[in-house]
């Protein structure tokens, strides 16, 4: 009877404390296996979070007054920032140009000093240094000062003048490549510069400067070379003389001139024009008067002869 009982009071307690089954439930199941994805998964961990954030912001940002304050506020910030002393520019420093130059540099640039170096546009400032036509070459930048600041260092590379080209409007230095530097006023402002003249004369200032080293013997007399039909050069010389040079190896021809004239004198003479514009004939012009003198002394060499 005993036994009995026990058996009954074990039964009756495995019905009242049922055992738990370790089994997942459906819903809890599918919950697992969708944690277990990687989208589901990073969706919770970032896109859920960010797109709570951006909700909040865009709410906060829809009105105007909070907006306006927002921008202002990063505007100050940014202001603050860019103002510090640190950054600030104080003076110009320009090296390699004339007084002139650099007159025309501040004042193309006009820059109000100090000013922040996020506010200097280098790039737009050596544009405007490059376009001056004394300025063959230019370099810009921000170099520090220690705690003053910093300054705007600007390197030039003047434009070296090589010729005086004389125009309708007046006189032009140019360069070697022919590139005009500036004005001149007078001939005297750039006496030692040789004198070209004639249209197109500035795209030859190359060969134009190889005829007045070859001229070199010729020293004082020479006075400049005109370019003629924008083909070809005359050499102008003291006494209303000229040299006129053929389109093909004009230094060549010049040099011959000038040999002719050591050996012969032959530029010492009334000469008004030596022609070597065709090279296998040379030919000269006389001038009216030696013309007047030539005729009369051959009148009477044939009138001694015809006695």
């Amino acid at each position: 009877m005993q036994q009995i009982g026990q058996q009954i009071g074990q039964q009756i307690g495995q019905q009242m404390n049922p055992r738990l089954d370790p089994a997942p439930s459906r819903w809890s199941y599918r919950m697992q296996r969708l944690m277990l994805t990687p989208l589901y998964r990073n969706l919770l961990r970032v896109g859920l979070p960010f797109a709570i954030a951006f909700g909040s912001v865009t709410a906060y940002m829809a009105d105007d007054t909070r907006r306006a304050a927002v921008v202002a506020g990063i505007t100050d910030l940014r202001d603050q920032f860019q103002s510090r002393p640190e950054f600030m520019v104080s003076l110009m420093a320009i090296d390699g140009a004339s007084t002139s130059v650099a007159e025309d540099i501040r004042e193309i640039l006009q820059l109000d000093f100090p000013i922040s170096s996020f506010d200097l546009e280098l790039e737009a400032i050596l544009t405007a240094i490059r376009d001056l036509p004394a300025v063959a070459d230019a370099r810009v930048r921000v170099r520090s000062s220690g705690d003053a600041g910093g300054i705007l260092q600007v390197d030039v590379t003047e434009r070296v003048p090589a010729v005086l080209w004389r125009t309708a409007s007046g006189l032009e230095v140019l360069d070697a490549d022919g590139m005009i530097t500036g004005p001149a006023t007078t001939r005297e402002e750039y006496a030692t510069l040789p004198l070209i003249a004639g249209e197109g004369a500035d795209r030859h200032v190359t060969e134009a400067l190889d005829l007045v080293r070859a001229a070199g013997p010729l020293g004082a007399r020479m006075r400049g070379l005109v370019r003629v039909g924008e083909r070809r050069w005359d050499v102008v010389l003291d006494r209303e003389q000229r040299i006129l040079l053929p389109e093909e190896a004009p230094v060549q021809a010049l040099e011959r001139v000038i040999a002719l004239g050591q050996v012969h004198d032959m530029l010492e003479r009334d000469l008004a024009v030596v022609d070597m514009r065709l090279a296998a004939r040379p030919t000269i012009r006389m001038n009216e008067a030696a013309v007047a003198q030539w005729r009369e002394l051959q009148a009477t060499n044939a009138g001694i002869a015809g006695r």
